[in-house]
């Protein structure tokens, strides 16, 4: 990644982080650890590796993005809103009646999502046929799917990625949000996943393990994948819950969370704080 290409995917995180944090403390409450832990994917796809049209969401010839765990939407909304798909303002609607963007993903509601997504590891399925589709058409466009590492409890992921291996669809790039922790605790201690790199690869896919909160490594990994044309590929996003502030990491419950007293209010204040500065650094 060149220093230009590195200096803007960091200012997007920046603002991304920030705005995750502004809309969710707006809203009172929401699904902050698993939308935190994947702000830096979320801004190398679409700071740099994504090819899209704000202009134009439906554009045919753009990639593809389903978030399975759709309820990880604000991040998806945040990085959609600070590419121009839709004004900032809509922030601030989360989850209101009649909102443009509700609590999971809606490809109906939103310009610039490509899948309604929610219940877990249905979102598996619709990017494997997405895949699929975009296959049959001769299309070269890829197809990101990110899933949950608590999501890959339910068996369907599991038939969804023995479908992409088989058919080889090495257009279809899975990156597993492994943050270790789900609505209930650990992910060692509700469903022990085992090795999630040697899973995968034994499931047929050219697999890789990243810090999930370095975009240089992302960045590198996604290049990897694009040059693979010989099997499916996966992507391991080693990551923290929460990523990016202390007291969200932190946080024993951190799943989804309610603005409900000081403590909360004043460290996501300290955060934005301190984001707006980088931001205002970065932009200099």
């Amino acid at each position: 990644m060149e220093e230009k290409e590195l200096k803007n995917v960091k200012l997007l995180a920046a603002k991304v982080r920030r705005d995750v944090l502004s809309m969710l403390q707006h809203r009172g409450y929401g699904h902050v650890g698993g939308s935190l832990s994947l702000v830096e994917a979320y801004a190398v796809l679409y700071g740099k590796q994504l090819r899209y049209d704000a202009s134009n969401p439906h554009w045919d010839e753009r990639d593809r993005v389903v978030l399975s765990k759709g309820h990880a939407g604000p991040v998806m909304y945040s990085t959609l809103a600070e590419c121009g798909f839709f004004p900032k303002e809509w922030l601030n609607t989360l989850n209101d009646g009649g909102t443009r963007l509700p609590s999971h993903t809606d490809r109906l509601k939103t310009p610039g999502v490509d899948a309604t997504t929610g219940s877990l590891g249905q979102g598996t399925s619709e990017a494997v046929g997405i895949a699929q589709a975009l296959a049959v058409k001769g299309s070269k466009n890829y197809t990101y799917l990110f899933v949950g590492d608590g999501e890959l409890n339910e068996g369907q992921c599991w038939e969804a990625f023995q479908y992409l291996a088989a058919k080889k669809l090495s257009r279809c790039i899975v990156l597993i949000d492994d943050n270790k922790k789900q609505l209930d605790g650990t992910t060692d201690e509700v469903m022990y996943n085992f090795d999630l790199a040697k899973k995968m690869e034994s499931f047929g896919f050219k697999t890789q393990v990243v810090n999930g909160q370095d975009v240089e490594a992302i960045d590198a990994a996604i290049d990897v994948a694009k040059q693979n044309a010989e099997t499916a590929n996966c992507i391991v996003l080693d990551t923290i819950k929460g990523a990016g502030v202390p007291y969200f990491e932190q946080a024993v419950s951190n799943h989804s969370m309610k603005w409900n007293n000081d403590e909360i209010n004043k460290a996501t204040d300290e955060a934005i704080a301190k984001l707006d500065e980088e931001i205002e650094r970065g932009e200099a």
